[in-house]
């Protein structure tokens, strides 16, 4: 069964001062760019939102909104909300902080997860899981509940306690976050330069 793709868009943005979800790098949102990725990875695709997003727009994808029971947690409010969701879906995360991922890297991550594994991460060269360019199986639910019981809630934290798959992808390029608007002007010059 495929996984349920999940967009990450709930971030609050302050270093960019506006939603990166809206920017735009290849002539939509970003969030809609990522979910046309997701689209053809996954069952179905939805976007998780804080409550402020998109309150009014019809965007095409289910909108979930961190349950209250998990917010203002960071992304594994997403991950939790998003297994209370879908309980019987595998998820494959995916944050739009990413301009450069594109279909083939994800293709080739979900290609390289192990059977056994409860949840495999991109992981890039400082040593550090990327935990919203990951995939986490069902299995892992209780797991990262019980965590977040006892006061927990990074995923990069939960990732290296389960030992989680690391995923090295062909290139770091894939990535490469974007959270300032310098970084957005950098980024925009080098993708107009590839077309």
């Amino acid at each position: 069964m495929k996984p349920y793709g999940i967009v990450v868009c709930g971030g609050e943005s302050t270093r960019m001062g506006k939603d990166k979800s809206l920017l735009t790098y290849h002539g939509m949102p970003q969030y809609a760019y990522v979910a046309q990725m997701l689209k053809h990875l996954s069952e179905s695709v939805a976007i998780s939102c804080n409550i402020s997003q998109f309150q009014c727009e019809d965007i095409g994808y289910q909108k979930l909104y961190d349950l209250s029971e998990y917010s203002a947690h960071g992304p594994v409010s997403a991950v939790l909300t998003a297994f209370k969701h879908f309980p019987e879906n595998d998820l494959l995360l995916v944050g739009c902080d990413y301009p450069l991922l594109a279909a083939k890297d994800l293709r080739d991550f979900l290609s390289a997860i192990e059977k056994d594994s409860l949840a495999a991460a991109f992981y890039n060269q400082h040593g550090k899981y990327e935990p919203v360019l990951a995939w986490y199986s069902r299995h892992v639910r209780p797991a990262l509940e019980t965590f977040c019981q006892s006061g927990e809630h990074s995923l990069q934290y939960f990732l290296n306690k389960i030992n989680a798959q690391k995923y090295l992808p062909e290139s770091e390029n894939c990535m490469t976050s974007v959270d300032t608007p310098e970084e957005f002007e950098k980024i925009c010059r080098l993708l107009s330069q590839k077309h």
